[in-house]
């Protein structure tokens, strides 16, 4: 029997994506020079036949991805595009741009909520009780009013141990800082600052106990939930913070 593969189709680009790729072609292209002060509101909407929140969204992108910034009274402006620093494998990543830091939290969902659940019926007292002293190290740096940023990332490595399967420990090693973005400071790494600035360690931490707890108790599926509850959050978290820039 011959199965028929669906038709396939084409995503639609949006507004909001032309009006970025446009200028973000003309900065790259060195014909919008750093420095230079964007037009107007006004005249950028009429220019590229859209409204004024689509266009706005465009400008909070470019603003994330580093390319543009906010001068309070004197208006929006071009900076220097960073160069670009990749090695040619999956796991380029450029800390100041929005886009990698949201690609980097899917690709982690799809190995991580799989992890969670195999440390739970494969780790040993050992490896769970490293798992735990992770979360107390986070809790601990948070008081001092430290970034937890490591301890994050050890926390979950020592999830990726607990699988006793080494692949996951090699993913998590190849992938390194960029497992957790709080990690790498960049000069644009505005997203992280204000997330620690609103207070979200707290849930960060509860999010961080829930997975342990389920660990702790060997429930494979409520790791899992755990785990994509946690990086789900992550997500929208750093999506709010694009919005609202």
């Amino acid at each position: 029997m011959t199965i028929t593969p669906p038709p396939k189709t084409e995503r639609k680009t949006s507004l909001s994506e032309k009006v970025v790729s446009s200028l973000r072609s003309e900065i790259e292209g060195g014909n919008l020079l750093p420095g230079t002060k964007l037009p107007t509101e006004p005249a950028l909407t009429k220019q590229f036949g859209v409204s004024r929140a689509v266009l706005r969204e465009a400008i909070a992108v470019l603003k994330a991805n580093g390319l543009l910034e906010s001068r309070q009274g004197a208006g929006v402006f071009v900076l220097s595009p960073a160069p670009a620093e990749n090695d040619g494998t999956v796991f380029d990543v450029n800390a100041t741009q929005m886009s990698d830091v949201l690609e980097i939290l899917e690709l982690r969902m799809a190995v991580e909520i799989e992890a969670a659940g195999l440390a739970c019926s494969r780790s040993s007292a050992a490896q769970q009780a490293k798992i735990y002293e992770a979360v107390r190290d986070m809790e601990r740096q948070v008081q001092s009013g430290k970034q937890a940023a490591q301890a994050d990332y050890e926390f979950h490595r020592a999830i990726a141990d607990a699988t006793n399967n080494r692949r996951y420990v090699t993913f998590m090693d190849y992938l390194g800082d960029k497992t957790i973005p709080r990690l790498q400071s960049q000069p644009h790494q505005r997203p992280i600052a204000i997330e620690q600035q609103l207070a979200h360690t707290d849930r960060i931490l509860a999010e961080h106990h829930r997975i342990y707890e389920a660990i702790a108790l060997r429930d494979a599926d409520g790791a899992r939930i755990a785990m994509r509850d946690h990086i789900l959050k992550s997500q929208a978290r750093y999506q709010s913070l694009l919005r609202n820039r």
